[in-house]
């Protein structure tokens, strides 16, 4: 059995490309880890709880900090991207 690469991580993509993703991705973890500890997607007492609905909170959460980040975020991404840009120049 032949193993190609996986179509999402196509090598066609040019490194900045990559290194921009990668960066954004970056962005979201941090932005989903501001957002729990700002308390967003905790259950509230009112609607029972309960395993489900932590879990799709928790989902809930991971989506909106990927799209605030792919939306621009808080620059955080930018900031990354040419630092780790000027990085790779350098060697």
């Amino acid at each position: 059995m032949k193993v190609s690469t996986l179509p999402h991580v196509s090598q066609s993509q040019s490194p900045q490309t990559r290194l921009k993703n990668a960066a954004i991705e970056l962005e979201a973890a941090f932005l989903a880890e501001m957002l729990k500890s700002a308390g967003l997607g905790k259950t509230r007492q009112s609607f029972g709880g309960g395993a489900g609905e932590d879990q799709f909170s928790s989902m809930l959460v991971q989506h909106q900090a990927q799209q605030l980040a792919r939306s621009g975020g808080v620059g955080l991404s930018e900031i990354l991207f040419k630092s780790l840009m000027e990085k790779t120049d350098d060697v």
